[in-house]
């Protein structure tokens, strides 16, 4: 056989192989479009970012609330106003554990007999959920923690649906003295999201916080909301005293430009890099690297946890501390000459391999937003 016989042969087996190549990889992205573009509010089921790096029985492990309030110079004592967390399903331990919780850590005692603790179920049907009870005791039990003289109302949606959350957000909304409301929980974005952004309005003026989630590069609804504080992720080197030596970005911490949403002017006004226009997120961030994460006690037994869910319940106790949180005052305060009174700045770390908009830098970046607290008082 000669080399143009070989040559036809070689022609007559690739061809057809490329056609074939061809026509899947166009299938594919047929494929990948049209399930993009199916994917809708009606299909939206939050997800909780909570890890739980370590199970320790009968003894807390972790950070302890003193240890992290030096770390992000907050006030040992204080709070104001009812501190609003969201959830799912219904934590039948949650009142035992939060005592619990407070006799560990000599806490002031934060009950329903005494008025701090409501629990609010949006359905009497809603049964227990062990992933979603264990970030319902995180929330609980640390935004009490950070602001011990706050109140805690618990609103507990049926499910972690979309439409079953929206009616707990709407629950929460429409409360009175409100100082904060915290939604630890998350999920992929969607068309009609900018169509919600009206369900992130307190009747007593109070912000929003929302985890920005923990798979990394990513923008997630709700934290993709102009209407909402987003949260990311740091991760704290500490001393065997519990001293801090360096924070770093985490690399699990959610961040990126919304798909949808459009860049709200708090954020066009401090000119963040490569939004083109779009929402950037997050807009600040807290420890959430499970290894100097949280302890959190369920049914009984101490786990140590960590996460972006972490930081909402957090930051919202933040802003019953201080009373003057929102994303305006938070980017005016970056931008003022003494911004280091009110952020850390995160330099180094990253969250994926997508180059600028996975990597920490200075000022803001898609990784940590505008920082860690260095206040309660914004």
């Amino acid at each position: 056989m000669n080399d143009q016989q070989i040559a036809r042969l070689l022609i007559q087996w690739i061809a057809p192989m490329l056609v074939i190549s061809t026509a899947l990889f166009i299938f594919g992205l047929f494929i990948a479009a049209h399930t993009q573009a199916a994917y809708h509010f009606s299909n939206f089921s939050a997800t909780t970012p909570l890890h739980i790096y370590a199970t320790t029985g009968k003894k807390p492990a972790g950070m302890t609330p003193s240890e992290i309030k030096k770390i992000y110079n907050l006030p040992e004592a204080g709070g104001k106003g009812t501190i609003v967390i969201v959830g799912a399903y219904n934590d039948k331990a949650i009142a035992q554990d939060l005592a619990d919780f407070d006799a560990a850590f000599a806490l002031p005692a934060c009950t329903k007999q005494n008025g701090c603790f409501t629990q609010h179920l949006m359905s009497a049907k809603g049964s227990d959920n062990s992933g979603w009870d264990l970030e319902t005791a995180l929330d609980v039990e640390w935004a009490h923690a950070i602001a011990p003289s706050a109140k805690i109302l618990l609103v507990e949606a049926k499910t972690a649906s979309g439409a079953n959350l929206l009616a707990a957000l709407d629950y929460a909304a429409a409360q009175k003295g409100t100082s904060a409301i915290s939604m630890s929980w998350g999920g992929a974005e969607f068309p009609e999201e900018t169509s919600l952004d009206s369900h992130f309005v307190s009747a007593s003026g109070a912000p929003f916080f929302a985890s920005s989630g923990d798979n990394g590069a990513g923008a997630s609804w709700p934290a993709s909301s102009p209407k909402v504080i987003a949260v990311g992720g740091t991760s704290l080197q500490l001393t065997p005293t519990g001293m801090l030596i360096k924070e770093t970005a985490w690399q699990g911490s959610g961040g990126g430009v919304s798909a949808y949403e459009k860049e709200p002017p708090f954020q066009a006004s401090y000119t963040i890099p490569k939004a083109k226009g779009m929402r950037a997120i997050p807009d600040v961030s807290y420890d959430a690297d499970p290894k100097s994460g949280f302890p959190i006690i369920h049914n009984g037994v101490w786990r140590t946890a960590g996460g972006t869910s972490a930081g909402a319940p957090q930051w919202a106790a933040i802003a019953a501390l201080g009373q003057g949180a929102s994303d305006v005052a938070f980017y005016k305060d970056k931008a003022t000459p003494n911004t280091t009174s009110f952020f850390r700045d995160i330099l180094t770390g990253v969250n994926g391999s997508c180059g600028f908009y996975c990597t920490a830098r200075a000022h803001y970046d898609y990784v940590t937003g505008l920082g860690t607290p260095q206040t309660a008082t914004f």
